[in-house]
């Protein structure tokens, strides 16, 4: 970005030096005092370090390069062992120079393009940039160090990588912000972490000890947590609302810390604020565990329980007990999951909106019916590979379900023509259709779609005979659908 306001850090100011990983192998040599001036200046300028600004090393691996928003950067560590450490920096200092040098150096800045956009602009710029990067910017000079640490910069701290030490950033970063409000950084709303893998506990007990204000937190993919951190961030965070622990195989259940539910009964009757809850591929989590999750968690919107292998039907009933409010569910993948539990969500009614019961093989024509019948406002029915359905139960989400906007039918074998002329006739605001290895679909059945759903935006038939006049026909009826097939002739 080529800043030059202000001296940089990698060359000069004291409060840029690193540790130098040159060693001397002879110890024979007698040190000149020269040298000695040099270890001396090294040591003090070593000793001048502030918890201010966060080194590119705190958050990237040494010698390795991180993808960040789609483009790759690559950092090097100071630690002589190799691991990525925290160092931390001060502000770069103001020098006096000889006037024909600050002259030249003030040419030089009225040329940098990006010293002539004001504060606001920068920042602007800045609100882009990934935790790692913004920390870069830090260094370049001063505009930029007081610019870096706008707290309008700070609502959200995304850090990615598997070999990021993430307990250590955590720390260091929660500090700097806390400079301001000692002990509490209220700025700070959202951490998002996913795929850090050697985020522990204590990580999360940073986050839950100093950022009182977060509402949003993403640890997917990070097994290393356990129920204990969990209980304590939101326990100590009482305005958390997004809460993603898909892939974090250890959590089994959602709840407060027996101290919060003690102390804080008068604050929320010790109910939890999640609206939003990802617990996809918690492999763990049992129905005693979700029972727990709902009676805590009674404000639940979004619930997703992907692959959640040990969850039945008396999980749902336990779920639909306590939170009535749920617009979004998904228990794909949940082999357990039967039509008596479609008959428990069935309880939502109107509020239902999206459902996906993707591969539960055990849902048939009733668990549809059941649906059908109660949560006419569904908009989003995700059933692909549920082999009981048929086109009874094609008809009976169509005539009942007249708003649906998205259907995906793949891999059901009993669905023919016969259901696809149903919805045709009755689903005119459908955009998404997917009936990937529908063995029984044809060309006809798709016309009769294309004529009638003319906003259909997307359309799967891979796997499925269809003719290429089919498919030609589909693209001059919806212009804007863009099939996906395995037809070559067809292009």
């Amino acid at each position: 970005m080529g800043a030059n306001n202000g001296k940089r850090y990698g060359s000069e100011g004291k409060g840029s030096s690193s540790i130098s990983s040159d060693v001397s192998s002879s110890t024979d040599h007698t040190p000149t005092k020269t040298q000695r001036n040099a270890a001396t200046s090294e040591d003090s300028d070593l000793s001048m370090r502030t918890l201010s600004t966060p080194s590119p090393a705190l958050i990237c691996p040494p010698n390795s390069h991180s993808l960040q928003n789609g483009k790759s950067s690559s950092t090097s560590s100071s630690s002589v062992t190799g691991e990525t450490i925290a160092m931390v920096h001060s502000p770069p200092p103001t020098r006096l120079t000889h006037p024909l040098i600050r002259s030249a150096s003030q040419l030089q800045k009225e040329q940098a393009n990006i010293n002539r956009l004001p504060d606001q602009s920068v920042i602007q710029i800045f609100s882009f940039l990934p935790t790692n990067q913004l920390c870069r910017c830090a260094r370049v000079c001063r505009r930029w160090y007081n610019l870096a640490w706008d707290p309008r910069l700070w609502r959200t701290i995304r850090l990615m990588g598997e070999t990021i030490n993430v307990d250590r950033a955590l720390k260091v970063l929660t500090r700097r912000l806390c400079q301001d409000t000692p002990n509490v950084c209220l700025m700070l709303e959202t951490v998002i972490v996913s795929g850090c893998r050697r985020l522990t506990d204590r990580g999360l007990y940073t986050i839950a000890q100093y950022c009182p204000e977060l509402r949003q937190l993403e640890v997917s993919g990070c097994y290393n947590i356990s129920n204990e951190a969990v209980f304590d961030v939101v326990s100590l965070c009482p305005n958390l609302e997004h809460l993603d622990v898909s892939g974090c195989s250890k959590v089994t259940c959602i709840s407060l810390t027996r101290e919060a539910s003690i102390k804080l009964s008068p604050m929320h009757g010790k109910q939890i604020s999640i609206c939003y809850l990802d617990m996809s591929d918690c492999f763990v989590l049992e129905d005693e565990g979700l029972h727990t999750i709902a009676a805590h968690c009674t404000q639940l919107t979004h619930l997703y329980l992907r692959r959640c292998i040990r969850i039945t039907d008396e999980g749902l009933r336990y779920l639909m007990i306590y939170c009535t409010f749920i617009r979004e569910l998904s228990v794909s993948d949940c082999r357990f999951v039967s039509d008596f539990g479609m008959r428990e969500i069935a309880k939502l009614e109107s509020r239902l909106r999206y459902l996906s019961i993707a591969h539960c093989a055990r849902i048939t024509d009733v668990g549809i019916r059941y649906i059908t019948k109660y949560c006419s406002k569904l908009r989003y029915l995700n059933a692909r590979g549920c082999e009981g359905i048929t086109d009874h139960g094609v008809e009976y989400l169509a005539k009942n379900c007249t708003k649906l906007k998205s259907l995906d039918i793949g891999k059901c074998p009993l669905v023919s023509n016969i259901g696809l002329e149903f919805l045709a006739l009755n689903c005119f605001n459908l955009k998404r259709l997917s009936l990937k290895s529908c063995e029984s679909i044809t060309g006809q059945g798709l016309q009769i779609v294309a004529a009638n759903c003319f906003d259909l935006q997307m359309l799967n038939v891979q796997d499925c005979e269809i003719s290429v006049e089919a498919l030609r026909f589909v693209k001059r009826h919806c212009k804007r659908c863009i099939i996906e097939h395995t037809n070559p002739a067809f292009f």
